[in-house]
C-alpha cells in the first residue's frame, strides 16, 4: 500500500455516494480499509447497552467512506483539489495541489 493523499485534520469533500458534496474535516484515516471518517458526514445511529455510569441509548455516529469516494477540499476556490506527490530540493516528500503547483503541507 502506498501513501494515501488524504491525512487527519484535512478538509475534505465528498465526490461520489449518498453524501456527495458534503464537506468536513477527517476525524480519522483507517488505514486498513482505505476509509475515513468525516466529521458529521454519513451519520448512522447505533444502540448502546449502559455500562457503568455512562447511560445507554441510541447513539449517533459517523460511519467510514471509502477513500476513493473523497477528495481534499480548497476553502479559497472552492474546488475538490487533486493531489500529488514530489520530492522537494532539501528531501522532503510533499503533496501538492496538480493544478496550480502549490505545496499542501
Amino acid at each position: 500500500m502506498g501513501h494515501l493523499k488524504i491525512k487527519r485534520d484535512d478538509q475534505v469533500v465528498v465526490i461520489a455516494g449518498a453524501h456527495k458534496g458534503k464537506t468536513g474535516r477527517v476525524i480519522r484515516v483507517l488505514r486498513d480499509r482505505n476509509a475515513v471518517l468525516i466529521e458529521r458526514v454519513n451519520l448512522v445511529k447505533r444502540h448502546v447497552r449502559p455500562r457503568g455510569d455512562m447511560p445507554g441509548g441510541i447513539l449517533e455516529k459517523e460511519a467510514p467512506i471509502h477513500i476513493s469516494n473523497v477528495a481534499l477540499y480548497d476553502a479559497d476556490e472552492g474546488r475538490p483539489v487533486k493531489v500529488g506527490w514530489k520530492v522537494l530540493e532539501d528531501g522532503r516528500k510533499v503533496r501538492y495541489d496538480k493544478r496550480t503547483g502549490a505545496v499542501i503541507d
